[in-house]
């Protein structure tokens, strides 16, 4: 099969959800960029010499593991983020030490309620509110 020919050097790519990715060799390739690098081999493909079927069931085998592998790491991010928004909310009511945020002193007191800001759980304890549940250090 020809080579698509690279006439720019990428200068960053972008990762599965479009935001600038890095790995050890300095890229990485996306969802988006293997379907244009798909769509680019075959317009130049030669008409005389077309690319074999399992040549092209093999790239889309690659690209429907990259499709289930971004929609996984979607899931579980998601997840993540309804586990911490629950146990957040199973503080409320508790009694909790964390560190001042002015001082770092440890500071212990009753969760009051919680918020979410930007997709995160946030707890008020003791009337100081924007504590990060991620910094309780102790529940009684």
């Amino acid at each position: 099969m020809p080579t698509v020919p690279n006439t720019t050097a990428p200068t960053a790519t972008t990762g599965p959800s479009n935001t600038p990715a890095g790995n050890a060799m300095g890229t990485i390739l996306g969802k988006d960029d293997f379907l244009k690098l798909l769509v680019g081999q075959l317009k130049n493909q030669d008409p005389l010499n077309p690319t074999s079927d399992t040549d092209f069931i093999g790239q889309m085998a690659q690209f429907s593991q990259l499709e289930q592998t971004t929609n996984m790491a979607s899931a579980n991010a998601e997840l993540i983020n309804q586990q911490r928004g629950a146990r957040a909310v199973a503080l409320i009511g508790r009694t909790v030490t964390y560190p001042d945020p002015t001082t770092g002193a440890p500071t212990t007191a009753v969760v009051e309620r919680v918020e979410w800001t930007a997709g995160r759980p946030s707890l008020t304890v003791g009337a100081v509110a924007g504590i990060d549940p991620d910094s309780v250090t102790a529940v009684q």
